[in-house]
């Protein structure tokens, strides 16, 4: 299976406590449900679109919690994220989780090392291992080289605080656009996906005056790597939790 992270994220980059003011409020976050006033019917498609390519997910503790404690009391029939949650397989990281706690069938909770464990899983057939919110086990996914596609909701808010999607100290990224999955959506959200191209480093140059010319617009970058195959160098709901 294919490893995608998909989140809601601020212009900051900010993920934390999108969906509402307690969803988290770790570390003295106090600026949650930032993205409430920017839903929309075509956030929610764009949502529903994610969950249709899964089979299987992979949850932080927290974000476990979090959604299990939502999603299972949706028991409409037709609606196509309560379906593939409850129904489809789960795995939850936690070292101290017990099988007993984790009673959002079917759940397996992963204790042994990470990412050997992701390494495994991704090994299934399938098509893709989604994981949700989780800021933290995204962290662990992007060092290892592990996340095959990134599909962001970009809101027009700047929360100023919060946890990022990358930050200070992540592992250096580039990154390409999948332009047909990628737009502007009504009310100025921007749906974007995103496959990663390299992994540890990034390249980096400048513009120059040329007998008197500015430069020429830069030639577009290679196509990425196939998948697999990335170097790594020295009303609408919320679906998606931000925690751990």
């Amino acid at each position: 299976m294919l490893l995608s992270v998909n989140t809601f994220i601020s212009l900051d980059g900010v993920m934390q406590g999108p969906g509402a003011p307690d969803e988290d409020r770790s570390d003295g976050f106090d600026r949650g449900g930032w993205l409430v006033p920017h839903a929309s019917a075509h956030t929610n498609e764009v949502v529903e679109s994610w969950f249709r390519e899964a089979d299987a997910f992979l949850f932080g503790r927290t974000s476990f919690n979090l959604l299990g404690g939502y999603w299972p009391k949706v028991t409409e029939p037709d609606d196509l994220i309560a379906t593939q949650l409850n129904t489809l397989p789960k795995y939850v990281v936690s070292s101290t989780l017990t099988d007993e706690e984790a009673d959002w069938s079917p759940t397996t909770v992963l204790r042994g090392e990470l990412v050997d464990e992701v390494r495994r899983l991704k090994e299934l057939p399938g098509r893709e291992l989604q994981v949700h919110g989780s800021w933290k086990l995204v962290q662990t996914l992007h060092q290892a080289g592990l996340v095959d596609v990134y599909r962001l909701l970009q809101y027009p808010v700047v929360v100023g605080t919060g946890k990022r999607l990358f930050p200070d100290g992540s592992t250096p990224a580039t990154f390409t656009t999948v332009d047909e999955n990628s737009r502007v959506l009504p009310g100025g959200v921007i749906s974007l996906t995103l496959t990663p191209a390299s992994l540890g480093a990034i390249s980096a140059g400048a513009y120059t005056v040329d007998e008197g010319a500015a430069p020429a617009a830069p030639a577009p970058p290679p196509p990425p790597p196939p998948v697999g195959q990335i170097g790594v160098s020295s009303s609408t709901r919320i679906a998606c939790s931000s925690a751990v």
